[in-house]
């Protein structure tokens, strides 16, 4: 007999839902492909309806791109107000079945309903009651994932895209997740795909019948062996409740424009030693690194990744800070030298207490960087913020410090 009970955990994904909340509004160009993009000539496409997607159309995509692919596309110009909206009328109703609900973003969160069963059903009962009073309530769709872990739910609800529901009981976990390519593992992206490629490693269960330790020569501790477990549908994370959105981050308007790339890590390097250390202060772990820059000309932009696991790690945010940041600068084509640099920042969002998210599944790798910022926090508490700090930040005589007070305004978040 099957436990119904382990598969509890869902995951709750909207259907398209920047594209299908502005067709609500605008119902006359159901059925046609349609993108949401901001009217500009350098704008990406945030959403594309199914029909959109259909013929080559995809997120991120320049939307004259998108054009040159479909030239009668629809675009439609995006109301944030209204996506605000419609997530706190999602989580309204996901809070209906379960108080356990972990948003992990706008248009998606993880419920834990194994409380719920006595009074409600099966998981699969609860999940096919969530989707209908979503539609009936909202005019919305979306697809859930139902599993007896977050990973393997989140695998499950895509794929069971557009509006479906997909339960994989315990008992069929692997033959659900072997079959699946390789970019199916959180952690895996071009690079890693490109190492496992060359191994002749294309599937889920490729890696689950190699040996660990020749995953962990490849890829190095910590995501060989990250890996290897999630090839085997191991993941011990709970679904964590979290009610609100928080963020701690930093912004700074230079006194001059920055035409410099090293000047900017460096000012991110500060930024990111202060972030981290608020956090730590809070007792707060980030899932989400965001970038945020603002170029001379006043245009801004705003790029984000959601970790693996939530840290307050000031090495984590800055290496995830630079790397949003050269790969913005070179799939928009920027040339410092020319567009020069008025603002940047960087902040750590959806918050969760520390510890009580997502956790390493092969434990802490990072102890020796958790001690150095845990001896940094205890000599800015004793002496002062500064008094140690990355050796790129010590200065020259005659130099101001790359902080806040070298480069103008600062703003907390």
């Amino acid at each position: 007999m099957t436990n119904t009970s382990a598969t509890g955990i869902l995951h709750v994904d909207m259907d398209a839902f920047f594209a299908h909340v502005e067709l609500l509004a605008h119902p006359q160009f159901r059925g046609l492909p349609a993108v949401v993009s901001p009217r500009s000539t350098r704008g990406i496409v945030l959403s594309a309806t199914y029909e959109a997607r259909a013929l080559g159309v995809r997120s991120a995509m320049s939307t004259a791109q998108a054009l040159r692919l479909v030239p009668n596309l629809v675009v439609m110009p995006p109301h944030r107000e209204l996506y605000t909206k419609y997530s706190a009328e999602m989580m309204r109703i996901f809070r209906d079945f379960t108080p356990i609900v972990e948003q992990i973003s706008i248009d998606e969160a993880f419920l834990d309903v194994r409380g719920a069963q006595r009074l409600l059903g099966s998981p699969e009962r609860i999940a096919s009651e969530i989707r209908r009073r979503m539609f009936d309530e909202t005019g919305l769709t979306c697809s859930v994932g139902v599993a007896s872990t977050k990973f393997v739910a989140k695998l499950a609800s895509d794929a069971s895209k557009p509006n479906g529901l997909l339960v994989v009981e315990p008992d069929r976990v692997l033959e659900f997740l072997h079959p699946l390519p390789i970019r199916a593992l959180w952690g895996v992206g071009p690079q890693t795909a490109k190492i496992l490629e060359r191994r002749g490693l294309h599937t889920v269960g490729d890696i689950a019948n190699s040996p660990e330790k020749s995953l962990i020569a490849a890829l190095g501790e910590s995501v060989g062996r990250h890996l290897y477990e999630l090839s085997w549908g191991r993941d011990s994370r709970s679904v964590v409740a979290e009610r609100r959105e928080k963020s701690i981050g930093r912004e700074i308007t230079f006194d001059r424009d920055i035409v410099s790339r090293d000047e900017l890590c460096r000012t991110l390097l500060a930024q990111s030693e202060r972030v981290g250390g608020q956090m730590r202060a809070a007792g707060v772990e980030a899932r989400t690194i965001a970038l945020k820059i603002t170029f001379a000309d006043r245009m801004s932009f705003s790029r984000s990744r959601t970790l693996d696991f939530p840290s307050a790690s000031s090495r984590d945010m800055y290496q995830t800070a630079t790397e949003l940041l050269d790969v913005f600068l070179t799939e928009e084509h920027i040339e410092l030298d020319r567009r020069p640099v008025r603002l940047i920042g960087v902040r750590g969002e959806s918050l969760v207490p520390a510890g009580a998210g997502d956790t390493p599944l092969w434990g802490d790798l990072n102890d020796t960087w958790r001690e150095i910022e845990k001896a940094q926090d205890a000599a800015a508490t004793k002496y002062g913020r500064g008094a140690v700090r990355p050796a790129s930040l010590l200065t020259r005589d005659g130099e101001k410090p790359i902080d806040e007070s070298a480069h103008g305004a600062a703003r907390p978040e």
